[in-house]
């Protein structure tokens, strides 16, 4: 529409320049000439007049346009002004946030070298404490190799009996109580067998008597002999028989009283060693497990290492974030605020959570001396009714023994001949059957107590391990808990910057795009002002050739 505007302007303007070459007066011209130039003249300027109110609209229309083109330059550039005022304000705030991002980057990272410190600090007690385990378990054997050392020689003077009797009990070691007690049981038995030995002297001399008897009195009993011998034959058959029974009674009540309890024993060794096998082996997978656990937390920290070495490359890529993330950084730094409460609150629950479990250590390790002091005091109990209940066995074995023998004396005082051949036969029997007991006797005190020693320690093994197994289990329920809640952060660090770079993508995005309507805008605008300047150089034109 200007294009055209113009040109009817201009083609106007040509006609009445035309025009008023053509109506220049000249002198030469008649009266009808004048009348027709005169009706010319006015047609002339009537037009003329329409033209100059043409032009006056004309002017008062680009006057206008020219304010309108001013107010929109004006609200362009106070846009402009505007858009540079934000982007300040956003380059402004982006330069915070980087400062802020490095901060806290750098706090996550004091963080993490603190809670690899306290990790470090707890696996070392943790080793620490499982080698002090180690050299008290090695300790221990070693004190119960000595004491098995140390009990194998009890043999004991009078002189050093008496002093170690005026001593107290508590001032005594356990291979001084041992030897005292062994003193106590075996001086009576030394003492019997030396009585014994007496009677075997006079009995051997009195055999030597009665041989010179029968020496002499052999020529008078050569006729006998055949009966003799059938008498001997028989008594040999029925001593026998008699020792035989003897024997099978004496080992048929030795067994049937002592079978029951022996078999409880051994069932009871028997499963206490199997109880101690699986624990070690599960002790031993516990601590496999722990291993496993540190290489995979060291390998989360070299993860996570390589992962904030990523967020320092991707920090460069915040750099085109807006108005926006202003308000959402405020949120994030309320979040983090609330988050700084909630860490504060778990270390104040962790710490008096340790502390509740150095109280309930200190109390389970008195709870369990106590017990040992009790289990200590019942063994010596029934260590001293056990040595108390043999005492009397034996007592009343030696007193059936010498009324068996006095018996037999008798019948070989009133029947010489099979008191020869009895008396061989029983004082063989006797010495077979003192040496047996003697090494029965033997035997079962030197069990006894090797069987004592090891329940003792098999005992105090089998406490120490629990309460190692208890203490372990504990610390792999708070790393557990550690490694839970380390790992819920993490997840939650990377959901929030997942969401932190979606926003900022789509920021990006919203940007550019507001960018590009922006420059479409500033495109049609400054278009506009091409057109606006061309129809005022035009005007410009038209205005001065009028004005010529």
């Amino acid at each position: 529409k200007p294009k055209h505007t113009t040109a009817n302007i201009s083609s106007s303007i040509e006609s009445e320049d035309i025009s008023l070459e053509t109506t220049v007066p000249t002198e030469d011209i008649s009266s009808s000439d004048e009348k027709d130039g005169a009706g010319k003249i006015t047609k002339q300027l009537l037009e003329r007049k329409e033209l100059l109110h043409n032009l006056q609209k004309l002017k008062i229309e680009l006057s206008q346009k020219n304010l309108l083109i001013d107010n929109l330059k004006v609200d362009h550039l106070t846009k402009v002004e505007e858009l540079e005022e934000r982007l300040n304000d956003a380059l402004h705030q982006k330069q915070v946030l980087t400062l802020r991002l490095d901060s806290q980057l750098k706090l996550q990272q004091e963080e993490n070298g603190k809670q690899q410190a306290l990790r470090k600090q707890e696996m070392d007690t943790i080793m620490l404490r499982q080698k002090q385990l180690e050299e008290t378990n090695r300790q221990l054997c070693d004190r119960a190799g000595d004491l098995r050392r140390s009990l194998r020689d009890l043999e004991l003077s009078e002189e050093k009996y008496t002093e170690l009797k005026d001593l107290s009990e508590d001032k005594l070691t356990i291979p001084e109580f041992v030897a005292i007690r062994f003193y106590e049981a075996v001086n009576p038995l030394r003492a019997l067998a030396t009585e014994l030995q007496m009677k075997k002297s006079d009995l051997t001399e009195d055999l030597e008597s009665h041989r010179c008897q029968i020496k002499s009195l052999m020529e008078s009993y050569e006729e006998e002999r055949r009966a003799r011998s059938e008498l001997e034959i028989r008594c040999q058959r029925l001593t026998l028989d008699l020792a035989d029974t003897k024997q099978n009674i004496q080992e048929g009540d030795y067994k049937r009283e002592n079978y029951d309890k022996i078999k409880r024993e051994r069932d009871g060794y028997e499963t206490e060693v199997r109880d101690l096998r699986k624990k070690l082996e599960i002790l031993d997978i516990t601590h496999t497990a722990l291993t496993k656990e540190r290489n995979d937390l060291n390998k989360e920290v070299a993860t996570l290492q390589q992962s904030v070495n990523l967020l320092q490359k991707d920090k460069e890529f915040i750099n085109r974030q807006n108005m926006e993330l202003n308000v959402r950084c405020a949120h994030q730094e309320d979040r983090l605020d609330r988050l700084q409460m909630q860490l504060e609150d778990t270390k104040k629950a962790r710490e008096d959570a340790y502390e509740k479990y150095v109280a309930s250590r200190d109390h389970y390790k008195t709870e369990y001396e106590n017990k040992l002091r009790e289990e200590l005091e019942r063994i010596a109990m029934k260590t001293s009714h056990e040595i108390e209940s043999l005492q009397r066995a034996s007592k009343e074995m030696y007193e059936r023994e010498n009324r068996n023998l006095r018996e037999t004396r008798d019948n070989a005082i009133i029947e010489k001949d099979r008191a020869l051949n009895a008396e061989r036969v029983s004082q063989d029997k006797h010495d077979q059957l003192l040496d047996q007991f003697r090494q029965l006797q033997l035997g079962s005190d030197s069990r006894v107590a090797e069987l004592l020693n090891q329940v003792k320690l098999k005992k105090f093994e089998l406490e120490r391990s629990q309460m190692v197994q208890e203490e372990t289990a504990r610390n792999l329920n708070l790393c557990q808990i550690e490694c839970e809640k380390h790992q819920k952060k993490l997840e939650a660090r990377h959901y929030k910057l997942k969401v932190l770079t979606k926003e900022f993508y789509g920021l990006q995005t919203s940007s550019e795009k507001r960018i590009t309507e922006l420059h479409a805008q500033s495109s049609e605008q400054q278009a506009r002002l091409e057109t606006y300047e061309r129809l005022e150089k035009e005007l410009d034109d038209v205005t001065m050739q009028a004005a010529e």
